[in-house]
């Protein structure tokens, strides 16, 4: 089982009432986050906020992040240009086992305008419930950053 700090969180407008309803799953889990924005449906711009909560999972004050845009791949972008993160995009609860159990996600991403609250439920308890496995895969995210 992940184990987590502080849960980081950030969406754009589009992922607004997605996130409305990870801070509602949290609760219910007791699970302490801070949202680093958007704080309303207003149009915005997903890599401020993006930005925000990767310097937050980079620096230890949170940890893991959820994050959430109109497709989920414009934060996805804007996170993984840190090199701390590992940021997956994930639309069905397999994805959300791989990402943690094969790379070691530190930041789960959902596409707001693509899936339910059902299915976000589904993806939320699977990153949770799901441990890196190591052994081969530590190379591979080790080799993920970009050396100079």
């Amino acid at each position: 089982m992940l184990q987590y700090k502080t849960v980081g969180l950030a969406s754009d407008h589009a992922a607004f009432p997605l996130k409305q309803f990870v801070r509602k799953y949290l609760d219910e889990k007791g699970i302490p986050y801070k949202d680093y924005g958007t704080l309303t449906e207003e149009s915005c711009n997903y890599a401020t906020y993006g930005h925000l909560l990767a310097e937050g999972v980079e620096s230890g004050e949170v940890y893991p992040g959820i994050a959430m845009c109109g497709s989920g791949e414009g934060i996805s972008m804007t996170l993984n240009k840190h090199q701390g993160i590992r940021a997956g995009l994930c639309w069905i609860p397999e994805i959300a086992h791989l990402i943690r159990q094969h790379n070691d996600a530190n930041v789960l991403v959902m596409p707001g305008r693509f899936i339910d609250e059902d299915m976000a439920r589904r993806i939320l308890d699977e990153f949770f419930a799901t441990d890196f496995e190591g052994g081969r895969h530590q190379a591979r995210i080790e080799a993920i950053p970009v050396k100079k």
